[in-house]
């Protein structure tokens, strides 16, 4: 790239600072006429506008997404100079952005994760939309889309949400025994990361009924009650998410609440009639062609692929487990979900093994 070029594209990655805006705040001026009004006069005789989607962008684990964003100018104007776009993640906060993309006509630098997932899409003569492949759980969450036009300048913000799911989980040492970063690293473990407030609230919006405290994204500790109870905040509260608010990351101990997506491959359930132990178990699934399933992929396969047995099987974690869609006698609970048998430190049950597609 020319010099020039690249320190352009560079200044424009290292302005994520604002929190909403680049750098650029000249995109009109104010003249006072003596009568008290501020009189805007654009610089170029035009008004840039940026605009993408009002409504969420739905995706999910692996697939590809693009997120719409269009601008123009009022008035429309002729041909003009190579505008320059930036896309940004935000926080939940507003706070902080992280560099997604910046371009400069058809030249343009991806950052960070997006590097080799992220591109510009031109079809049309006023389009700066943003392409993702290979979407990963980590990608859900707002988008600022940047145009700059010289000294004018206009974003416009859109959601990506991905279909997922939300569980909670505990290691095999019991409960509240995960500070923050052993939180992150557990839902890693069972192929999920660790929900945000919007996800969990989801969650809870479709049936998550449970009273253990958990971590989620941003620090809190939070937890999702339909029911009210008094071990759960008390009878006379009304149902909703408890929240204990932000928790020191390194003290603190607390379960988790993970989130994972609809998945690329199949879960499926082997058994010897004799059962298997959990290292006879990873065996199986191996001469299947597969690994043993994590408990996120379980949870994934129940509530998208509609996986339904009633057997217990074993995960990657040591824990058995078995998911019910349609409730029938001798298999849990009146409810749908997936039934937990714990750790168990000796026994013989069968295994679920996840095969990518």
């Amino acid at each position: 790239l020319p010099l020039l070029l690249k320190a352009t594209l560079l200044r424009l990655a290292s302005g994520s600072y604002h929190p909403f805006y680049n750098g650029f705040y000249y995109n009109h001026v104010m003249n006072d006429d003596g009568n008290g009004q501020d009189k805007v006069d654009y610089l170029n005789g035009a008004r840039l506008v940026v605009e993408t989607s009002k409504d969420p962008v739905y995706s999910y684990n692996g697939a590809n997404v693009t997120l719409p964003c269009h601008y123009r100018y009022e008035p429309e104007q002729g041909p003009k100079r190579k505008i320059r776009i930036k896309w940004s993640k935000l926080r939940d906060d507003y706070t902080k952005e992280q560099d997604v993309l910046v371009a400069i006509g058809k030249t343009y630098m991806a950052f960070g994760d997006f590097k080799g997932r992220a591109h510009i899409r031109q079809a049309s003569r006023h389009e700066a939309s943003l392409v993702i492949s290979d979407v990963r759980l980590k990608d859900d969450g707002k988008y600022r889309c940047e145009v700059i036009d010289g000294l004018e300048d206009d974003s416009d913000v859109v959601d990506l949400q991905l279909q997922g799911i939300v569980f909670p989980y505990q290691p095999p040492r019991g409960q509240y025994r995960l500070n923050f970063h052993e939180a992150e690293r557990v839902c890693q473990d069972q192929g999920a990361i660790l929900a945000n407030f919007n996800q969990l609230f989801q969650a809870w919006s479709e049936g998550l009924d449970w009273c253990n405290a958990g971590w989620l994204a941003d620090g809190t500790v939070q937890y999702p009650i339909r029911l009210p109870r008094k071990p759960c905040g008390g009878v006379h509260l009304a149902p909703g998410i408890r929240s204990y608010g932000p928790r020191h990351r390194h003290l603190h101990r607390f379960d988790a609440f993970c989130f994972s997506s609809a998945l690329k491959g199949e879960v499926f359930y082997l058994d010897r009639p004799a059962g298997m132990t959990l290292e006879e178990a990873k065996q199986s699934c191996q001469d299947a062609g597969a690994e043993i399933a994590r408990v996120g992929q379980l949870y994934s396969a129940w509530k998208f692929a509609g996986l339904d047995r009633c057997n217990a099987g074993w995960l990657a974690d040591g824990s058995v487990r078995y998911p019910i869609v349609t409730p029938r006698a001798n298999c849990g609970p009146a409810e749908p979900g997936v039934r937990s048998f714990g750790f168990p430190s000796k026994g013989r049950f069968g295994v679920f093994c996840y095969r990518e597609r």
